[in-house]
């Protein structure tokens, strides 16, 4: 996944610091960050969910701190699945 930088001044609409982000996800849904990894050009990728409404959010991060909302929705549940067996096809 690629996501393009951009200038704090240069920001869209679904972007903004990463602490007023994230202060917005949890005031607003109660979503909290459920899972993280680095992307491209060091992005920091990161799933947002409310265990209690189901709403879940994906964010990117780029190494500037800027923060951008990429997908949302319904419906989030965590799984514990195990990995398959060695050898064997998934």
């Amino acid at each position: 996944m690629s996501v393009p930088t951009m200038s704090a001044t240069a920001q869209p609409r679904n972007c903004g610091p990463r602490d007023v982000v994230v202060e917005r996800l949890a005031e607003r849904f109660g979503e909290t960050r459920q899972s993280m990894g680095l992307g491209a050009d060091n992005a920091m990728v990161e799933v947002f969910a409310s265990p209690t409404s189901g709403t879940w959010t994906i964010t990117v991060t780029s190494a500037h701190g800027i923060t951008c909302l990429v997908a949302s929705g319904h419906a989030y549940e965590a799984l514990a699945e195990a990995l398959p067996a060695t050898g064997r096809d998934a």
